[in-house]
């Protein structure tokens, strides 16, 4: 992947209001592989009661993830849109902590974009979801 692909889709991506808006950040992309944090922030718990952040929280981090990863891939020329995500949320992440989605674009066509990706807590081993999607492959 051409650094100026990575640092434009690293740009998109931290330009995007909802990304800003959780406090998400890119902490690796490249070529068809993005990893993204978002930190523990009380605004978006779920549950009062327990301090569980709100699963749409986890989603749109999810989603992110995917896009930034497609966006990256060398066969993905322009931009991107989510198609379908399948989340399956695994359990809920422990508050405090920062959550980080990994996502993989590992099959790519003339006009869509396959991709799989989890989001962890400190625990990597117990994923909090884990997600498959299609994105669209914009500009071929």
């Amino acid at each position: 992947m051409t650094a100026d692909k990575t640092a434009i889709a690293r740009q998109f991506i931290e330009m995007i209001p909802h990304t800003r808006a959780l406090n998400m950040a890119v902490t690796e992309i490249g070529d068809g592989l993005a990893q993204i944090q978002m930190p523990y922030d009380a605004r978006f718990v779920g549950d009062p009661e327990t301090g569980v952040i709100h699963g749409g929280a986890v989603s749109a981090l999810m989603d992110t993830c995917g896009g930034a990863a497609v966006m990256s891939h060398p066969k993905s020329p322009a931009g991107t849109a989510t198609i379908n995500l399948r989340i399956d949320y695994m359990r809920p992440a422990t508050p405090g902590q920062t959550i980080v989605a990994r996502a993989e674009c590992y099959h790519i066509t003339r006009s869509v974009a396959f991709v799989r990706a989890t989001a962890c807590d400190d625990d990597a081993a117990h994923p909090v979801a884990t997600a498959t999607g299609a994105f669209t492959v914009e500009g071929a």
